[in-house]
């Protein structure tokens, strides 16, 4: 039973990893036009939730289970100009800055082939591992759309673990005036019967304490009670990827040599928030999070030189 949770958890992790960007079922057939109209009216939608929500960001965020889907839609807004959000989240090489401040990324690395970026994320533990014990997800990063006041970029990978397929993840950013951005990151992909039988054992037993942050209803005390199960856990991860968008940007303006380390510690006090969610920060002390976040990333560094530049 400990080993179905240990591996479950590993994988929902990664099925939500860059979260971060899911292109939805009718992506496909938009043009940059109608993604960009679409997005702009989530906002004007949306404006009450992100001004009043419990994040205590301008942020909110929908899920939904649909046949054998899971998807969710993290939407928020940064105090940046767009020019300065694409500038930096337009770069493959800057979302292995990213995503490698989540806890279960234990190194990433870029490279560009004819026509496409691969950006191979290494998947482990909440402690540290080196690269070589992880699991290795890679996929193909493509910029849809750049267009005055609007981005749109996919990441993609046509297989998973347990059976999984169909990995679609999203990015859009939307200038809303000259000091805002308006920022889209979602994520879904297709399980199998194998994980979906692991999904209900896992969340009956050892992951039932584990909850999302969309409300499902209210106690008899009248207390929130969070979505659970698959959806919850792709929330999480979500919620987790868009934390480390936030820190990467809040440090872009100080020396480039102090960045990571100031990177780090910002994502950690952000995401220790949210300890009903994000609840292995309880277990995971600030200087053990810092210490192996910076081994992981001199392990990141040399896999990174190994390659080269991304550009060959």
């Amino acid at each position: 039973m400990q080993r179905i949770g240990n591996l479950l958890g590993c994988f929902l992790f990664m099925v939500a990893v860059m979260i971060i960007f899911s292109a939805g079922c009718a992506s496909a057939v938009e043009n940059a036009r109608q993604g960009q109209d679409i997005l702009l009216d989530t906002y004007h939608r949306n404006m009450a939730q992100l001004e009043t929500n419990s994040f205590g960001f301008p942020l909110f965020l929908e899920s939904f289970e649909r046949g054998n889907r899971v998807h969710v839609d993290v939407y928020g807004i940064f105090d940046y100009p767009f020019d300065s959000v694409i500038n930096e989240l337009k770069e493959p090489a800057n979302w292995c800055d990213i995503a490698s401040l989540h806890t279960n990324v234990k190194a990433c690395t870029y490279k560009e082939l004819p026509g496409t970026w691969l950006l191979t994320f290494y998947i482990g533990s909440e402690v540290y591992q080196p690269p070589e014990k992880t699991d290795r997800v890679v996929y193909h990063y493509r910029n849809v759309e750049q267009q005055q006041g609007y981005l749109d970029i996919t990441f993609n990978a046509d297989a998973g673990p347990f059976s999984t397929k169909d990995h679609k993840m999203r990015l859009e950013a939307l200038q809303l005036d000259e000091e805002r951005t308006f920022v889209h990151v979602s994520y879904e992909y297709s399980d199998s019967a194998l994980l979906r039988f692991a999904e209900k054992i896992y969340f009956l037993t050892l992951g039932r304490s584990k909850v999302g942050f969309t409300v499902a209803g209210t106690d008899k005390n009248g207390k929130p009670i969070y979505i659970g199960g698959p959806r919850g856990a792709i929330e999480r991860n979500a919620v987790r990827y868009y934390f480390a968008i936030l820190s990467f940007m809040n440090t872009l303006c100080y020396p480039e040599e102090s960045r990571f380390n100031m990177r780090i510690s910002e994502w950690y006090d952000i995401a220790g928030r949210y300890k009903k969610q994000l609840y292995e920060l309880d277990k995971l002390d600030k200087k053990d999070y810092l210490t192996f976040k910076t081994k992981e990333h001199m392990n990141q560094v040399t896999l990174q030189m190994s390659i080269g530049t991304g550009t060959q």
